[in-house]
């Protein structure tokens, strides 16, 4: 990556590159443990991490919440021209990105672009937004991690964009979604995610369930063959969320994702891009939905942030718990990192921080808090007893009768003839204190 893009206009004055200074700094503008060239088994950090910044949030969100307005004022969005705003936007954008060091970006189509209720100006202006951000991204060797579609905030998408009862909605949504592909090849995305904001139900008696899955199936299927028509190679995500905005959504968790994706044979294509947030509100745990991905074989990406359990719904706060970021970088280190996927910062600062330094103060928390987790995960699984623990825990499948059953060449009845002779089992412990005492060990070093 090149150094620092600035454009006509510096957005972020006063704030340079952001340097790694180690644990000792007390610089509040310095990575402590983000060491990008810093090797962790066979690969770098940025190699593990590959971190990319989330556009809406950081540069369309302005801290509005359902209870009130923003509350900053942005000074890339003064113009009164909408396509003036996005190109300030973009200079804004690959500014932040370049002092932070992040190899990746992620956008919608209408954060990088106006939006347009005639289809042709829409498209223009697209097509226009993405010529900058082409330039832009090789001006400063930034990559497009995943571009999308948002088919959630416009109001014709009330009742869903490719689920909605209405045909001619359906045919809208893929408007939007054929210019977005051709968006994130142009840009050479690596990724391109379909999130299904309000692809779901808020009233059973008035919906066709399974007919809207049925559609939801075909609208993926023929894009995903449109997007191969254009030479996309990359990987088609999905991203599981339980409700909200929705009462129920048909993403509701890994496991719904997994299921919908093979019973419509369309687990080749498509993997799954988790959120931990969204996990969360799923009422699970951010490590077990990555779990479920990876051991389906589908985990491609992770949108990383954290939840507030006291207030209840998607607050994408910065990821900052270490227990969390371990347990994540457990899951992806066990199945050989993330591939084309990375960690994208679906995340925003509070509401009350209103100042332009809060928005690295943010990533820079997040990004280290990530590293430290990839450090200790790594640790754990080459030098700490962890994985022969877990091995051993299953010792009794590994051999004899057990093997025999685990491959799938046990009856009932040869079960009950082991058990008629053997013993009462024994009594052995799960020791979940010692996996979590160690866990803690690895954390203090």
């Amino acid at each position: 990556m090149s150094n620092v893009f600035i454009g006509a206009k510096e957005y972020f004055p006063g704030i340079g590159k952001i340097p790694f200074e180690g644990r000792d700094s007390d610089n509040p503008l310095a990575f402590k443990i983000y060491d990008a060239n810093k090797r962790i088994g066979d690969k770098t950090m940025a190699e593990h991490l590959r971190f990319a910044v989330a556009y809406w949030h950081s540069f369309c969100g302005n801290g509005a919440d359902p209870f009130g307005p923003g509350t900053r004022a942005y000074p890339w969005d003064v113009a009164s021209d909408p396509l003036a705003r996005a190109e300030a936007r973009a200079d804004a954008a690959f500014e932040f990105f370049t002092k932070l060091g992040v190899p990746y970006y992620c956008f919608h189509d209408v954060d990088l672009a106006p939006d347009a209720e005639d289809i042709g100006e829409y498209e223009r202006n697209l097509k226009h937004m993405v010529a900058i951000a082409r330039q832009r991204q090789a001006d400063t060797g930034l990559k497009l991690l995943w571009g999308t579609a948002n088919l959630f905030s416009h109001p014709r998408y009330m009742n869903g964009a490719a689920t909605n009862p209405d045909f001619n909605v359906v045919a809208r949504a893929a408007v939007q979604v054929k210019a977005a592909l051709e968006a994130t090849v142009e840009l050479g995305g690596e990724n391109y995610v379909f999130w299904g904001g309000r692809e779901g139900y808020a009233a059973l008696v008035n919906t066709q369930m399974k007919r809207e899955q049925d559609h939801l199936a075909r609208f993926l299927a023929i894009a995903r063959d449109y997007g191969r028509s254009l030479g996309f190679s990359g990987t088609f995500l999905i991203e599981p969320k339980p409700m909200e905005p929705m009462k129920h959504q048909y993403d509701f968790d890994s496991a719904t994702v997994v299921g919908f994706l093979r019973q419509h044979g369309l687990e080749q294509d498509f993997k799954l891009n988790i959120e931990a947030n969204h996990a969360t509100l799923s009422g699970h745990s951010f490590d077990h939905d990555l779990q479920v991905a990876a051991d389906a074989g589908l985990l491609g990406s992770i949108d990383a942030n954290r939840g507030n359990p006291q207030n209840g719904w998607d607050t994408d706060q910065f990821p900052s718990d270490l227990y969390d970021t371990v347990g994540a970088m457990l899951v992806v280190l066990r199945q050989g990192g993330l591939g084309s996927g990375g960690l994208n910062f679906d995340a925003k600062v509070r509401r009350e921080s209103s100042d332009a330094q809060d928005l690295f103060l943010a990533h820079i928390g997040g990004m280290d808090a990530f590293a430290r987790g990839l450090e200790v995960a790594h640790a754990l699984i080459e030098q700490s007893p962890l994985e022969q623990w877990r091995t051993q825990r299953y010792a009794s499948f590994d051999s004899g009768a057990g093997a025999q059953f685990e491959r799938g060449a046990s009856s009932l009845a040869d079960l009950y003839a082991y058990a008629a002779k053997a013993s009462e089992p024994e009594q052995r412990s799960g020791r979940q204190e010692a996996y979590e005492n160690l866990i803690n060990q690895y954390l203090l070093r």
